[in-house]
Order: structure tokens, then sequence, then C-alpha cells
């Protein structure tokens, strides 16, 4: 009886460490202990055998353990070798990790505060661990491999306003202020002490002391010189007193006068005029006999009056209507006309009220006398103007009521009290605008043209008895139409002769 010997586990570990990898052979080293274990089960069952070799069930046992064994150890070495065979990735698990470590840094670069990189217009190579302002252009270099930081003017606020939007970090610049110098700077100012200039300031400051010098200096200079600086009130009141003084000659007053005009075209200025009494010391000065001082007075009062309601009523209550319409209705030179003229439109513009009391003084009747007077065809124009601005002034206040749905406001209360188309109609204004297309002046014959526009509702019945009316506007129509054919050739399509037209062609339409 022969006793076969067991198969030592290190001897399996060498037979099979001949042509398998390291790493399977390490794997090897590690299951050891199972050959020790089987051969010691071995030797407690002493197996023996015959010379000539083991019984065929006992040799197949051992091949069947043997090749289960091997078995093991080839697909173990497998599963390290080529991951298709393991039962978990390990790229996967190492892809894994790499994330989770990137997101741990991340986290930790965020918690603290980056060092704040400051872009220009160039392009600048960015460092790591540098934090790039919103609305930055970043690129990354091929050739070197860095990222590179520069500006982006046109998107830079529009992306630092979303940002702040979307509540992201703002960047500040560390380098400028630190925590410490705003934390001065605090105080300083709850203290309140004074933060010094810096010497850009400094040399501001002292760029404008010798560019300007001080108002002292200048009230020095023109005592000096006997140079007194006044205000428009007082040079005003200098103004009037000289005109109102005794001792003052014809050609002072009349200056004092001019002067006086060019201060009270301010509403300011004319409503300061009423303060000190200087608007009655003019209004009076209608009464004077002489032609000058009364034309340049009406001049004064003129810009006075202009769109300042204020200035018109104190005008009203001093008796300026009736002095304005005695020069009118008197023999007295054309140029006091003219500015008598001036000062009477601007006190009835606007004013519904000054309008009733020019009716009732029977003020249509002077205009009427002054228009059919020979050698006034130049006031005869301003006065259909004015009739023409009057008819205009109440359509638009009925109009604008009407509008707004207001029941009765002050004002349209009395425009309504001012029957002026009965009263043109009555007076034979409607004959002697008419009249007027026969002036030869193209700019006359427009303003006629539009108030006979505007009184045509009153006058329409007149119109069309009126033969020489048709005629003279069918003698009108020929000559327009000639020169606007004019202007046609001439390429203005929509040319002043063309619009003076379009009225004549209106007026014979409505006529017919």
């Amino acid at each position: 009886m022969l006793q076969f010997p067991l198969i030592d586990g290190g001897q399996v570990e060498d037979y099979f460490s001949g042509f398998l990898p390291f790493q399977c052979s390490a794997s090897l080293r590690s299951g050891r202990g199972i050959f020790k274990a089987l051969q010691q089960s071995f030797k407690k069952r002493s197996i023996t055998m015959a010379p000539q070799g083991l019984p065929p069930s006992r040799m197949a046992l051992l091949e069947m353990l043997l090749g289960l064994l091997m078995a093991s150890c080839f697909t173990f070495c497998l599963s390290h070798q080529n991951p298709e065979f393991a039962l978990t990735s390990p790229g996967k698990s190492r892809t894994k990790e790499v994330e989770r470590k990137e997101t741990t840094a991340e986290e930790e670069l965020d918690s603290e505060i980056l060092e704040v990189f400051h872009p220009t217009h160039e392009w600048q190579a960015l460092r790591p661990g540098q934090g790039v302002p919103a609305g930055s252009h970043v690129r990354l270099n091929l050739q070197t491999g860095a990222r590179e930081v520069k500006l982006q003017e046109e998107d830079k606020f529009r992306s630092n306003l979303k940002g702040l939007k979307k509540g992201r970090r703002l960047d500040i610049n560390t380098n400028t202020y630190t925590s410490q110098d705003l934390k001065s700077a605090l105080a300083k100012f709850k203290e309140g002490a004074e933060v010094e200039s810096s010497k850009e300031d400094k040399a501001r400051q002292a760029k404008v002391k010798r560019l300007f010098r001080p108002i002292e200096e200048l009230k020095k200079d023109f005592e000096e010189l006997n140079v007194v600086i006044e205000t428009d009130m007082q040079i005003m009141v200098r103004l009037i007193n000289k005109f109102n003084s005794s001792s003052s000659s014809l050609e002072e007053k009349i200056a004092a006068l001019f002067d006086l005009e060019y201060y009270v075209h301010q509403m300011d200025n004319a409503q300061d005029l009423l303060s000190f009494g200087g608007l009655q010391v003019v209004i009076n000065g209608l009464n004077s006999t002489e032609p000058l001082v009364k034309e340049y007075a009406a001049f004064v009062l003129g810009a006075a009056f202009s769109s300042n309601p204020k200035v018109q009523v104190e005008a009203i209550e001093g008796g300026a209507l009736q002095k304005l319409l005695v020069i009118l209705a008197t023999e007295q030179p054309l140029p006091a006309k003219k500015k008598v003229l001036f000062a009477l439109c601007s006190l009835l513009r606007h004013f519904p009220y000054a309008q009733q009391q020019f009716l009732k003084l029977g003020g249509l009747q002077v205009l009427r006398s002054l228009v059919q007077a020979k050698g006034t065809e130049v006031l005869a124009v301003r006065v259909v103007t004015l009739l023409y601005d009057l008819v205009t002034e109440k359509m638009f206040a009925e109009e604008e009521a009407e509008l707004t749905r207001e029941a009765s406001p002050e004002k349209l209360q009395q425009y309504r009290q001012v029957h002026l188309l009965p009263s043109l109609r009555e007076q034979g204004w409607c004959e002697i605008t008419a009249r007027l297309l026969a002036l030869p002046e193209h700019d006359a014959r427009e303003k006629v043209l539009q108030t006979l526009g505007a009184l045509l509702a009153t006058c329409r019945n007149r119109y069309r008895q009126d033969p020489q009316l048709s005629r003279t506007l069918v003698s009108l129509q020929a000559e327009y139409q000639a020169l606007a054919t004019l202007e046609l050739q001439d390429g203005e399509d929509e040319g002043y002769f063309r619009e003076l037209l379009g009225s004549i062609d209106s007026l014979l339409k409505e006529l017919r």
C-alpha cells in the first residue's frame, strides 16, 4: 500500500503563476488558505492507493476539485483585466468618485472669497482660483491652453443687471477697499469728521479760483467804477419815475417808455409793474397831448397785456379800454393808431370780459370807421385779423367745453355773453369784409378769406346776394389757378398759392 501525497496549495500557486498574469497570481495567494483546508481534509481521511494508480472514482473527484478551483481563479483574474466580466464597472466608479471630489472642491471654492480678476479691454491670462466679474468675455487660448479674459463693453452693464436680478454673488473690488477701511470711514462719518479732499479735488478747486473771482471783489470793483448793479424791478421803478417826472424832456420820456417796453415783455416784470403803480402811470400816459407819448405808452401796454390775465384785469379796471378806443376814434397819426390797435388786440384776446365791454362801448363802430377811412388799408388787415381771432376763439372755447363735458364753466359762460357774430352781421361787417378782397397783397387776401370762412355761417345769405363778391372770387380763382400751376411746375405740390386756391374753391362751393 502506497500513500499518495496530497497536492500542496503552494504547488498549485506556482503552477498557475507560470501562465497567468501577475494579478491572477496575487489572487491565488489570497486563496492559499483554501488549499490548506483541502489538504488537512485529505490527511484526516488517510487516503491510500495501489501503486498502479488511484481508483477511477477518486481520480475523477480530484480532477473535478482542481478544475473548479482553476475556473474560479481564472474568472477572478478576468474580472480585473476586462470590465465586461466584472459585476460593477470600475470606470464608472472612478468617474463618480472624480465628480464627487470636483463637487466638493467647488463647494469649498464657492465658500471662499475668490481673488477678483479685473479685466481690461485687452486679452489677459486668467490664473486658477481667480474670480471673473459678470459680463466679462472669456476664451480658451488653444495655443497656450490658458483661459483669457477681457471686458465686453456692450453687454457689461446688461450682464451685471441680470446677475443682480438672478441673485448671483456680487463681485466686489476687494483690492480697492477693505472691510477695515469701510469701518473706519463709517466711523468718521458718524463722528462728523470732514473727509480730506484728494489731490485732484484740490487741483480742481485751485483752477476754479484762478478762473473766477469772488463776488466780494467784484462788488468792490463796481463800487470803485461807480457802477450800480440793479434788478429788473429797480430799473422799472427808475424808468417810471423818469417818465412821470415833470422835469423830464419829451425825448427822455420816450426813451424811458422805449426801455420799459423791453422789460414788460416778461410776465413777471409786467406783474411787478402793478406792485408799485407803474401800470396806471403808463395808462394815464394815453391822455397826453403828445402823439409820441400816446404811441409809446400804447406800445408798453400792448407788451404788458399780452397773455397776462392779471395785467389785463388791472387794465380794464384802470380804464385802459376806454382810452384806447378814444384814440382810435379821433384824428391821430397812423403810427400812433398802429400801436394803439396793437394794445387793443392784446387786451381783448383770451379775455371774454374785456370783449363784452368792448361791444358795450361801441368798439365795432370804432373799428368800422377806422377800416372805411382812406389810407388805412394796413389797419384794415389788422382789424380783420382781430375779428377772425375773436370769432374762432369763442368757437374753440365752446368745442372744448363739449369735449370735456363741463356743464357751465365760468369762462364758457363769459364767452356765451359775448354776442359777437350777431353784432357783426347787424353792423354790416359781412359786406365790409367782402370788399377787402380787392386788396392787392396776397397776405391781406389770405386773412380776408379766413375771416369770410369764419363768418360764413352768419353771413351766408348776404354773401349769396352780393354779385360783386362772386365776381371777385371767380377772378381770384383764375389768378391763383395760374400761380398754383407755376408752383406745381417748380415741384411744390402744397404751395402757398395752392392753399389760397383751395380756400376760394371752398367758398364758391358753399355759395352755390
